[in-house]
């Protein structure tokens, strides 16, 4: 078994019971070539841990974004527990390496995989959370989200932009702005987008993101910022 000390110092947490983070660690296929030792899987601690995310969670996005509709909200909280967020996160914090799991699922790149990953950390939250407590379990939730809310309201500040850049087109120039969007490559690999806007064929503005959205937006504002008009929310 792995050296749990070391986990908890490359973690930056210390566990009353040590055992709580072992089992946040176990991946089943680890006790399918062990039957019979008694352990448990992360399953159960994955199952407490999604409810304790989604709530700490819903909780950051109501009181950091108290302008937001329902609906906004709900579109923000499916950015930040989706797989892809959680996985990131995870390998941010090397899970894959501190995973107990079984020869097969490892020599099949078990411990890179989003599942893998996604699920040990909605264990490792339920184990804080049990070990030591809701506000422990807060502030380590905060800690891990915070780069990602922080992204949320830097797009909660431009996402009115397109509306905004539309009103002050339609009555300075009576028309509309056109958009056009490239698919790109961004520096890791991932796929991005490039927006640009245009007002009676002179292009105004030009963003990226993303989504379409996010960068029809920054060029939206950027539009703006030609125009001589910040858009403040």
């Amino acid at each position: 078994m792995a050296d749990l000390e070391r986990i908890q110092t490359a973690l930056n947490l210390r566990f009353k019971n040590p055992a709580l983070l072992e089992t946040a660690l176990v991946h089943s296929s680890y006790l399918n070539e062990r039957p019979g030792q008694g352990r448990i899987s992360n399953e159960r601690l994955e199952f407490l841990g999604d409810a304790v995310l989604g709530l700490f969670i819903a909780d950051m996005l109501y009181r950091t974004f108290p302008g937001e509709d329902e609906g906004t909200l709900t579109r923000y909280r499916s950015i930040l527990v989706r797989r892809e967020t959680l996985s990131r996160l995870g390998t941010s914090l090397k899970l894959g390496e501190y995973l107990y799991m079984g020869r097969g699922e490892d020599s099949s790149g078990g411990r890179a995989k989003p599942a893998n990953l996604s699920r040990a950390l909605e264990a490792l939250i339920a184990a804080v959370y049990l070990d030591q407590g809701s506000e422990a379990a807060g502030r380590f939730i905060r800690r891990l989200f915070a780069a990602d809310i922080e992204r949320l309201e830097a797009l909660s500040a431009i996402a009115d932009s397109k509306s905004r850049l539309q009103e002050i087109v339609q009555s300075r120039f009576q028309t509309t702005p056109a958009y056009t969007e490239t698919e790109i490559s961004g520096q890791s690999g991932e796929k991005m987008f490039v927006a640009t806007v245009s007002v009676r064929e002179a292009v105004m503005g030009r963003g990226e993101g993303r989504t379409k959205k996010e960068a029809q937006s920054r060029a939206a504002q950027q539009a703006l910022d030609e125009l001589g008009t910040r858009f403040t929310p």
